[in-house]
């Protein structure tokens, strides 16, 4: 709440000729640094750190550090540090996310944007790396969930019936295993047809929605079941689908503030394409009654 009264300072990461640097003069630094415990670092252990480190100075030194201390001197009074040695310090790659700062929403954002981009490849980059560090599966579930509705859709149904599966893989599993179904979760909504049609036909129902303050429903679509409905009209001329032919009937349905409005838009793609056949069969007859 207060961030808007705060000066926001970001600090970018170090690249490696500048990690080197520090990591060097930490070595060498008598006061303030290793220099009394006559460090020699490898050329080699010292791009492992480096590379570990991903521009993130504090990794590298606590990782010198603690190197430095649990190495005992060599004959000649130094202290050899080689790439096992590091590599044991450091233990595993640290992973750069922040699960309330910018690398989470950076990184969810490339998830959804990659299965979204139909490259599973990337997705499963972007997965693998919220798993590593630690991200709520459940959290990334949910997101799968919105994603398969919102830019699959109707081009293929499955979608939202793989990922619902998956978040209760979640839910009933766990990890490490969860992330098997997950992945084919991933791989299968990055792989599928795409459409944002139903997302953008609700939307659209919403602001007329709100511009008509709701409508007026027709008479023939009112209960009728509650005493005196059928004496104020309720119900009367609905016309039963299942009792005519291909179980459709032309009928209007909107009220008459937005009658003849189209909201849902069905696409050219996957089972999409199908959907929009019929629904522009029934318009037809719809406008010729």
């Amino acid at each position: 709440p207060l961030l808007s009264r705060s000066r926001v300072f970001r600090l970018r990461s170090l690249n490696n000729d500048e990690l080197k640097e520090v990591i060097n003069r930490a070595i060498n630094d008598r006061q303030q640094g290793l220099g009394e415990l006559q460090v020699i670092l490898e050329p080699a252990a010292l791009e492992h750190l480096v590379g570990v480190a991903e521009g993130d100075a504090r990794v590298a030194l606590n990782g010198l550090e603690l190197a430095a201390l649990t190495t005992e001197p060599s004959d000649d009074g130094h202290r050899h540090l080689t790439v096992e040695i590091i590599a044991d310090s450091v233990q595993q790659k640290v992973i750069r996310y922040d699960r309330e700062g910018d690398n989470h929403y950076d990184t969810i954002s490339a998830f959804i944007k990659s299965i979204r981009g139909s490259d599973p490849d990337a997705a499963l980059f972007y997965l693998a790396k919220m798993l590593k560090a630690g991200e709520d599966p459940k959290f990334i579930a949910r997101r799968l969930i919105v994603h398969a509705a919102e830019d699959i859709g109707n081009a293929d149904p499955q979608g939202l019936l793989v990922a619902v599966a998956a978040a209760q893989a979640v839910e009933m599993v766990g990890l490490p295993e969860a992330r098997i179904p997950m992945a084919q979760a991933v791989t299968y909504l990055a792989t599928a047809p795409k459409s944002n049609a139903c997302c953008l036909g609700i939307d659209l129902a919403g602001k007329d929605v709100e511009a008509v303050s709701q409508g007026t429903i027709p008479l023939h679509l009112r209960d009728a079941s509650h005493p005196g409905s059928r004496q104020l009209g309720h119900g009367q001329g609905y016309l039963y689908p299942h009792d005519y032919p291909g179980h459709y009937v032309p009928q209007d349905y909107l009220p008459t503030e937005v009658k003849g409005r189209r909201y849902y838009q069905p696409t050219e793609e996957g089972y999409e394409r199908r959907i929009k056949e019929r629904l522009e069969n029934w318009r037809a007859g719809k406008n010729n009654k």
